[in-house]
């Protein structure tokens, strides 16, 4: 097969990552002002996002602060938005919540309307990562169509009463062992990636495999080849395959599972509820996302989306929101308002050097999309 030129795909190294993370950051954020215009809004808004970011709790003060009520359509992964927009070109969403890397994808089907920044409160959240978010999601150049929203990581959770890690940190490998057959779980595609991670940590791919096969066709398709011999070899090892976030509780907590690949809100949440759950970065280092807001081109409720966002931008409203769902938030001084849990989860999430070993997710490039979709499906059917 002849390689395929395809344009370069933007990656964070960790350093950006963590100066837009605002991981340490010491700013205080200025106190919250609602608009007149949010707050002279009524009716409602149409949120499709991530099914475990909008807590009850969140939805009842944006409701009281503006008069908006949400409805909301909770999802488990990028390809369902993508689908979904695909399908009503647009229509039937002010609010959707793509990931940072997916970027590219976004540009070529042009689905996104460019935000006004003027109308966001932009000086409330990291500015770091709001620059990178411009820059890559300047969707044809038509301005910027994405705001950061959350943040996180996927690694290692287990069940402490059950299992234990052999050193300080888990590996992606123990997903795959033979020692925790029927007693695992993990996300098609992003465990895929995870145990491609660990074989080129014990040797069995090279170095860098993994970051290589998303620049060109040929060198995906070995690696990947390569990587799906080896996941369906396994796959009888794996229990549950997860597409969101209350499957991944389940597993934890119902179904059996002792040590899966998970992101990081789920498991949290459980361990600040006091369930004997531990969450950890790797050693092979956690995959790092950001998730967004973006405004679709059917868009209808202009000045309810606005007052959303701008909701989401209130520290207090952020900070409290992180106690539920456990992930990070890019808002500035967002954790002074989480309970005393989430500063001791986040220390346990990534001791010594893990921040330092975080993996940015790449930008996927559509060619990259569709053949990962052809050995994940490969993966899921054997």
């Amino acid at each position: 097969m002849t390689e395929q030129p395809v344009r370069s795909a933007p990656r964070l190294d960790r350093r950006r990552f963590l100066q837009a993370s605002g991981v340490g950051a010491a700013a205080i954020a200025a106190p919250a002002i609602v608009s007149p215009k949010a707050l002279a809004s009524s009716g409602e808004i149409n949120i499709m996002m991530w099914s475990d970011y909008l807590p009850d709790s969140f939805r009842e003060s944006f409701t009281q602060a503006t008069g908006i009520t949400i409805n909301f359509t909770g999802i488990g992964s990028n390809e369902e938005i993508i689908n979904r927009m695909r399908a009503s070109r647009g229509q039937g969403f002010d609010i959707i919540s793509p990931t940072m890397n997916r970027a590219p994808q976004w540009a070529e089907i042009e689905l996104l309307q460019p935000l006004d920044l003027s109308r966001i409160p932009t000086d409330k959240v990291n500015p770091n990562m709001l620059a990178q978010g411009s820059q890559i999601w300047n969707l044809n150049d038509k301005g910027p169509s994405w705001v950061p929203h959350i943040w996180g990581t996927e690694g290692i959770a287990w069940r402490t009463d059950l299992w234990q890690p052999e050193g300080e940190f888990p590996s992606y490998g123990a997903v795959w062992e033979d020692a925790n057959a029927g007693k695992t779980m993990g996300r098609g595609h992003s465990m895929m990636l995870g145990a491609g991670l660990y074989l080129e940590r014990i040797g069995e791919l090279e170095p860098g495999s993994i970051w290589l096969a998303y620049t060109n066709e040929d060198d995906m398709r070995r690696v990947w080849g390569r990587l799906t011999e080896f996941c369906i070899s396994k796959k009888p090892n794996v229990r549950i395959i997860w597409n969101d976030a209350d499957t991944q509780k389940n597993g934890l907590m119902n179904e059996g599972v002792i040590v899966g690949q998970t992101w990081d809100g789920p498991p949290l949440s459980l361990k600040t509820a006091g369930e004997p759950v531990m969450y950890r970065a790797p050693i092979e280092g956690a995959m790092a996302w950001v998730d967004g807001m973006s405004m679709p081109i059917g868009a209808e409720n202009i000045d309810q989306a606005y007052a959303f966002i701008e909701h989401c931008y209130d520290a207090e409203a952020a900070g409290r929101a992180i106690d539920t769902h456990g992930y990070n938030s890019p808002v500035i001084g967002a954790e002074r308002y989480a309970n005393e849990d989430y500063a001791r989860n986040f220390a346990d999430a990534y001791p010594g050097d893990a921040l330092a070993n975080l993996n940015p997710w790449p930008a996927e490039l559509p060619w990259y999309a569709d053949i990962r979709a052809e050995y994940v499906n490969r993966f899921l059917a054997a």
